[in-house]
């Protein structure tokens, strides 16, 4: 079993590490005007797209620290 999650974990680990580098792209793509613009009109586009790469990395983290947590429980016995 441990050789079947050991590569999902990796997986989730270059997912979340894309996902990361993704999501600083977008950081750094937003541009002055969108930082200082009125926060009655609601999220920029960048904005929502910042926090979509944030939440899809958060569930990746997680996601690999289950699949860990399993391995080192099944390690255990």
């Amino acid at each position: 079993m441990t050789y079947l999650l050991v590569p999902v974990v990796l997986v989730l680990m270059a997912l979340t590490v894309i996902t990361l580098v993704r999501g600083i792209a977008a950081f750094l793509q937003s541009t002055r005007e969108e930082l200082d613009q009125d926060e009655s009109s609601g999220p920029s586009a960048m904005q929502l797209k910042q926090n979509k790469l944030m939440m899809r990395r958060i569930v990746f983290q997680a996601a690999a620290i289950v699949v860990v947590a399993i391995i080192l429980f099944s390690a255990q016995k």
